[in-house]
């Protein structure tokens, strides 16, 4: 990240700047208005994120740097194939890291963060939590280093993914034809944050859709079932700090009443909303009962 550092800040007022314009032009356009102490929130989000990036400290720092001295190759990025290699294996990876987010609840805790505003507006690209870090979550892409590509290019690989995303969080741009069977577009997008049980769990790709379709994760966006964003119970409270630490109180809630090793993984490691009883909000048990209504 350090050699993205000048770009980084040259890049973040486009950023803001783009999600204001945004702002202001929905706030004329549309009846409802534009909610701006949602703006707000995420807005707060990034600034203590920002802050928070000054501590020098991360659970997978030590396992990349093991990861690398034993690395295989040594790949060329002044090549071609070097820098194809780099781009196919991040998008293969954060497909993989992407999908985790969703399906363990740990990782969750985090990324409930970024599907924490109920609407799809540029904003929410930048509300992406403050304890990725801490939670060990790019562990994920250790086999990148493995493959010999240094951390720091790894993480600037990671940073230009995410910069790609942005301007896909936007309910405004339709689909995009023949680029939806290959991209993450805006539409793919809209499904993968939407609440709607058939829509839960999917799209999971950074700039490419192709790994979704190879794994069957793709869902194509449908006139006739308009997205609704946002959690499945939905947030109602624009307190950042709730945002971020109400995933973790719950989860430290129920480890104190689990009654096994088995419930403390599963409430750990299971997928979110897993309960004992099996009647809890993951995915499986969405759809179950809406294809009974």
């Amino acid at each position: 990240m350090e050699a993205l550092g000048p770009l980084y800040f040259i890049l973040l007022p486009v950023v803001l700047g783009a999600a204001l314009i945004e702002g202001l032009w929905l706030s004329r356009k549309r009846p409802e208005g534009y909610d701006w102490k949602e703006w707000a929130t995420s807005f707060a989000d990034l600034t203590v994120r920002r802050l928070l990036a000054i501590i020098p400290y991360s659970l997978a720092t030590p396992v990349f740097a093991w990861a690398y001295d034993h690395r295989l190759f040594t790949p060329d990025l002044g090549t071609v194939g070097g820098v194809l290699l780099l781009f196919i294996s991040l998008e293969f990876f954060y497909y993989w890291f992407h999908r985790a987010s969703h399906t363990v609840r740990w990782f969750w805790n985090t990324h409930s963060v970024h599907h924490s505003p109920n609407r799809f507006t540029l904003s929410a690209a930048y509300r992406l939590g403050w304890l990725g870090k801490f939670s060990g979550a790019t562990i994920f892409f250790t086999p990148m280093a493995l493959l010999g590509f240094e951390p720091v290019t790894i993480l600037s690989a990671l940073f230009l993914n995410l910069l790609y995303q942005f301007w896909i969080h936007a309910d405004w741009i339709p689909k995009l034809g023949v680029l939806e069977y290959v991209l993450n577009t805006p539409s793919a997008h809209r499904v993968h944050h939407a609440r709607n049980p058939e829509y839960l769990d999917a799209n999971f790709g950074g700039v490419l859709i192709v790994f979704d379709r190879l794994f069957g994760t793709y869902v194509a966006e449908r006139a006739d079932r308009p997205c609704e964003y946002g959690l499945v119970s939905p947030v109602t409270t624009y307190n950042p700090i709730r945002i971020n630490f109400e995933p973790w109180i719950g989860m430290a809630k129920d480890l104190a009443g689990a009654r096994s090793l088995n419930e403390a993984w599963h409430y750990l490691f299971g997928a979110p909303g897993w309960r004992p009883d099996g009647r809890g909000l993951t995915t499986k048990e969405l759809r179950a009962r809406a294809a009974m209504t």
